[in-house]
């Protein structure tokens, strides 16, 4: 990162922390509810399974605090002001459950018509068992990375 000033909010703490100036601590995903979009479209709601340890928050209320602190506030004081502005933003987090169907993207959308090479086409994620904090700080994944991966990668820790 150079001289960047660097912030980490996470749960972790994995690579991003070791070099970063500020680090915020958020919850994991199973401590914090929320809405995921999955890659058909469909939001999906989940709820915290249990509370988080220490000092950590939800992602939303910590950035919620920070922007109180930078005297920019956001316009939501809890999950359902959060939630009701999210739905305002784009309908599909109203629809809980419901794949809405997204129009085709058009060529002009990505700067028209280009040409195609012969390049094999790549696989895009190469060590599925190691693409995230939690996986890469789970001995049974790091078990399966060495078993069924086609290349061996080290962990960001």
């Amino acid at each position: 990162l150079g001289k960047a000033f660097g912030i980490y909010q996470g749960h972790h703490g994995d690579a991003g922390a070791k070099v970063a100036d500020v680090i915020l601590p958020a919850a994991a995903y199973t401590e914090q509810s929320g809405i995921y979009v999955n890659t058909e479209g469909r939001a999906q709601l989940t709820q915290r399974a249990y509370f988080p340890f220490g000092d950590a928050r939800e992602d939303w209320a910590i950035l919620r605090a920070l922007s109180a602190v930078l005297g920019k506030p956001l316009p939501y004081d809890d999950i359902f002001a959060l939630r009701q502005a999210m739905m305002a933003e784009n309908e599909v987090f109203g629809s809980i459950g419901v794949a809405n169907q997204a129009p085709a993207p058009s060529v002009s959308a990505y700067g028209g018509a280009g040409s195609v090479d012969n390049a094999p086409f790549m696989v895009a994620v190469e060590n599925y068992y190691l693409t995230n904090p939690i996986a890469r700080a789970s001995e049974t994944m790091q078990e399966c990375s060495s078993v069924y991966s086609p290349t061996h990668l080290l962990a960001a820790e």
